[in-house]
């Protein structure tokens, strides 16, 4: 596993990685209601969390996404490791987008205008899953 992240990797990791660190960032100050949204439409899709209270729940997002986006903006995190979280992290989102109803047109994959927002978050499992394979694919 490279130690250091390819030259070519630099701008899609750095894209993602912004994105998600000023997301997390965001939530450090989420009050009772934005706590309140964020764990409700989480739990809706996936029910293990209905138990979570909002603001512990919106705290641990918070930590995670400020984790996920530096380990994508240091390069000294293997793009291995940081790919393989990207993509298990967008694949919550879509998961997410998938399960919510409202998100999503009536039998169909297309957002509707609600769903926008977390649809075109498919991108971040698209630089993951790219990341992750290149790595793989020229591992020696």
């Amino acid at each position: 596993m490279r130690l250091l992240a390819r030259a070519h990797q630099i701008p899609a990791r750095s894209a993602a990685g912004a994105i998600i660190l000023n997301s997390g960032l965001a939530k450090t100050t989420a009050d009772e209601g934005t706590a309140a949204g964020l764990h409700g439409m989480a739990a809706g899709a996936y029910p293990f969390l209905a138990d979570m209270e909002p603001a512990e729940f919106t705290r641990l997002l918070s930590r995670a996404e400020i984790a996920l986006g530096v380990a994508l903006l240091v390069p000294v995190v293997p793009s291995l490791l940081a790919g393989a979280a990207l993509t298990a992290f967008a694949g919550g989102l879509f998961g997410l987008y998938l399960k919510t109803p409202g998100l999503r047109q009536e039998g169909s994959l297309r957002p509707t205008p609600e769903g926008n927002a977390i649809a075109k978050d498919i991108w971040l499992l698209g630089i993951g899953a790219g990341l992750v394979v290149e790595e793989l694919v020229s591992c020696p």
